[in-house]
């Protein structure tokens, strides 16, 4: 089974909303999760490769979670964090931490990405919500890439 990126950006949600929900879960087994979760006749004991490229994005996101909040904070106009749906916000994570740490992920394949799995997780009033926030980090990098 081979995943293209985008599958493995949902992959990449899926293990880090398990983790927001569930204190207990380690990061290898919420990505586990992910991996497996569609697949109901896994043998529990079998556990699959997990892509590079998620643990990337899932440690990524984890390790930078404040860096990558305090920019989604600087973009909330009259909005917290924890006003956001956890999808959303997680979408937003993922989505700026690529634009911020991936050099091969254009910051507009990072955007249309999160809207694109956004418009599978969450409806459209999010999706207006989430591409607002990343369409304004997008200007915001390539006004600071022509000073």
């Amino acid at each position: 089974m081979s995943l293209t990126r985008r599958d493995i950006r949902e992959k990449a949600l899926q293990s880090l909303f398990q983790l927001s929900v569930n204190d207990e879960l380690s990061k290898e087994e919420a990505m586990q999760q992910a991996l497996t979760s569609e697949n109901e006749l896994v043998d529990e004991v079998e556990t699959v490769l997990v892509p590079s490229y998620l643990d990337m994005l899932v440690s990524g996101v984890m390790e930078k979670q404040d860096e990558i909040d305090e920019k989604i904070k600087s973009h909330l106009e009259n909005w917290s964090l924890d006003r956001l749906a956890k999808t959303d916000l997680i979408i937003i994570r993922v989505a700026i931490f690529e634009m911020m740490y991936v050099s091969d992920v254009p910051d507009r394949v990072a955007l249309n990405e999160a809207l694109e799995i956004t418009k599978k997780y969450s409806d459209e009033k999010s999706r207006k919500f989430v591409n607002g926030v990343l369409a304004n980090i997008v200007n915001e990098n390539n006004e600071d890439e022509a000073e």
